[in-house]
Protein backbone atom coordinates (compact mmCIF):
# COMPACT_ATOMS: atom_id res chain seq x y z
CA UNK A 1 0.00 0.00 0.00
CA UNK A 2 1.26 3.46 -0.94
CA UNK A 3 2.04 5.88 1.88
CA UNK A 4 -0.73 8.46 2.44
CA UNK A 5 1.78 11.30 2.00
CA UNK A 6 2.49 10.09 -1.54
CA UNK A 7 -1.24 10.14 -2.29
CA UNK A 8 -1.34 13.75 -1.07
CA UNK A 9 1.70 14.65 -3.14
CA UNK A 10 0.20 12.96 -6.20
CA UNK A 11 -3.07 14.86 -5.73
CA UNK A 12 -1.17 18.15 -5.46
CA UNK A 13 0.78 17.27 -8.59
CA UNK A 14 -2.41 16.42 -10.44
CA UNK A 15 -3.82 19.81 -9.65
CA UNK A 16 -0.48 21.48 -10.39
CA UNK A 17 -1.04 23.15 -7.02
CA UNK A 18 2.68 23.47 -6.32
CA UNK A 19 4.77 24.47 -9.30
CA UNK A 20 8.13 23.65 -7.69
CA UNK A 21 6.91 20.21 -6.72
CA UNK A 22 5.52 19.58 -10.21
CA UNK A 23 8.77 20.71 -11.84
CA UNK A 24 10.84 18.50 -9.53
CA UNK A 25 8.80 15.41 -10.41
CA UNK A 26 8.69 16.28 -14.11
CA UNK A 27 12.50 16.50 -14.16
CA UNK A 28 12.80 13.20 -12.31
CA UNK A 29 10.46 11.50 -14.78
CA UNK A 30 12.03 13.15 -17.87
CA UNK A 31 13.89 10.01 -18.96
CA UNK A 32 10.90 7.73 -18.43
CA UNK A 33 8.08 8.20 -20.96
CA UNK A 34 5.68 5.97 -18.99
CA UNK A 35 6.22 7.94 -15.77
CA UNK A 36 5.86 11.25 -17.62
CA UNK A 37 2.63 9.99 -19.18
CA UNK A 38 1.25 9.08 -15.74
CA UNK A 39 2.10 12.56 -14.45
CA UNK A 40 0.33 14.14 -17.44
CA UNK A 41 -2.72 11.86 -17.17
CA UNK A 42 -3.07 12.71 -13.48
CA UNK A 43 -2.73 16.42 -14.26
CA UNK A 44 -5.45 16.21 -16.92
CA UNK A 45 -7.87 14.14 -14.82
CA UNK A 46 -10.91 15.95 -13.44
CA UNK A 47 -10.72 17.17 -9.85
CA UNK A 48 -12.22 14.94 -7.22
CA UNK A 49 -11.48 12.03 -4.97
CA UNK A 50 -7.76 11.42 -4.34
CA UNK A 51 -8.50 7.70 -4.64
CA UNK A 52 -9.15 7.99 -8.37
CA UNK A 53 -6.99 5.75 -10.55
CA UNK A 54 -4.61 8.36 -12.06
CA UNK A 55 -3.69 9.64 -8.59
CA UNK A 56 -3.10 6.13 -7.30
CA UNK A 57 -0.95 5.29 -10.33
CA UNK A 58 1.10 8.47 -9.89
CA UNK A 59 1.54 7.80 -6.16
CA UNK A 60 2.80 4.30 -6.96
CA UNK A 61 5.19 5.75 -9.54
CA UNK A 62 6.45 8.24 -6.92
CA UNK A 63 6.95 5.41 -4.46
CA UNK A 64 9.06 3.49 -6.99
CA UNK A 65 11.05 6.62 -7.83
CA UNK A 66 11.75 7.22 -4.14
CA UNK A 67 12.99 3.66 -3.67
CA UNK A 68 15.25 3.93 -6.72
CA UNK A 69 16.66 7.37 -5.92
CA UNK A 70 17.18 8.40 -2.29
CA UNK A 71 18.25 11.92 -3.35
CA UNK A 72 14.96 12.36 -5.19
CA UNK A 73 13.11 11.02 -2.17
CA UNK A 74 14.76 13.62 0.07
CA UNK A 75 14.14 16.42 -2.40
CA UNK A 76 10.50 15.38 -2.88
CA UNK A 77 9.82 15.27 0.85
CA UNK A 78 11.63 18.56 1.45
CA UNK A 79 9.67 20.31 -1.30
CA UNK A 80 6.42 18.85 0.04
CA UNK A 81 7.24 20.14 3.53
CA UNK A 82 7.92 23.57 2.02
CA UNK A 83 4.64 23.81 0.09
CA UNK A 84 2.27 21.85 2.32
CA UNK A 85 0.41 24.13 4.68
CA UNK A 86 -2.13 22.77 7.10
CA UNK A 87 -4.72 25.22 8.34
CA UNK A 88 -7.53 24.84 10.82
CA UNK A 89 -10.19 27.30 11.84
CA UNK A 90 -11.96 26.94 15.16
CA UNK A 91 -14.99 28.61 16.69
CA UNK A 92 -16.17 30.27 13.51
CA UNK A 93 -12.67 31.31 12.50
CA UNK A 94 -11.39 31.57 8.96
CA UNK A 95 -8.11 30.62 7.38
CA UNK A 96 -6.81 32.09 4.14
CA UNK A 97 -3.72 31.18 2.20
CA UNK A 98 -2.06 32.59 -0.88
CA UNK A 99 0.94 31.02 -2.56
CA UNK A 100 2.83 31.55 -5.73
CA UNK A 101 2.99 34.73 -7.73
CA UNK A 102 -0.07 36.92 -7.52
CA UNK A 103 -0.66 39.50 -10.21
CA UNK A 104 -3.53 41.78 -9.40
CA UNK A 105 -5.61 42.37 -6.34
CA UNK A 106 -6.41 39.80 -3.67
CA UNK A 107 -8.79 40.09 -0.77
CA UNK A 108 -8.98 37.48 1.91
CA UNK A 109 -11.26 37.62 4.84
CA UNK A 110 -14.40 36.36 6.43
CA UNK A 111 -17.16 38.90 6.87
CA UNK A 112 -17.30 41.83 4.51
CA UNK A 113 -19.94 44.51 4.89
CA UNK A 114 -20.22 47.14 2.20
CA UNK A 115 -18.24 47.70 -0.96
CA UNK A 116 -14.71 46.71 -1.68
CA UNK A 117 -12.87 48.94 -4.13
CA UNK A 118 -9.36 49.03 -5.49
Amino acid sequence: MVEPILISIAAALAGKAATGLYDLVRRQFAGDPAATAELEVAAEAPEGDPDRAPIQALAERLEAAERADPEFSSALRAEWDRVNVSQQARDGGVTNQMSGTVQGNVIQGRDFHGDIRF
